[in-house]
């Protein structure tokens, strides 16, 4: 089964290790490798979808590459990244765009934040799968 059950046992070096890894991946991807049109474009009420595929296409190379690096098996966990990002950042777009939330406002840096903690929740979610399942 690859969801652990609440009663097993996980590697705390696994886990830290997995996590380690997939945090660098999404500041990399998040942070180094998303440019000005897909974190302005992904956030519009028009035109939003090519610059969204494209910033989460980013995190499913890179999570792709990383799992077939060290664990080529779980190579889906890529596919699951992508979805889940793409869920999170067009939940968060969707908030700026059609409510008007401009960077001045409180509610901006409440929707980053929020987005944020949501992609290193999947992170760790991922994690203990991965650390679970070794």
């Amino acid at each position: 089964m690859i969801l652990p059950q609440l009663s097993s046992t996980v590697s705390v070096g696994a886990l830290v290790g997995w996590m380690l890894v997939l945090t660098l991946k999404h500041v990399v991807a998040d942070f180094y490798l998303q440019n000005k049109w897909m974190a302005m474009g992904k956030d519009q009420k028009t035109g939003w979808a090519l610059p969204l595929l494209a910033h989460c296409g980013v995190h499913l190379v890179l999570t792709t590459a990383v799992m077939l690096a060290i664990a080529p098996r779980y190579w889906f966990i890529g596919v699951i990244d992508f979805v889940i990002h793409l869920a999170i950042d067009r939940a968060k777009g969707f908030c700026v765009s059609h409510f008007n939330v401009t960077q001045e406002s409180r509610w901006f840096w409440w929707l980053i934040g929020t987005d944020q903690a949501l992609h290193h929740l999947t992170g760790f979610g991922l994690s203990v799968v991965l650390a679970a399942n070794p």
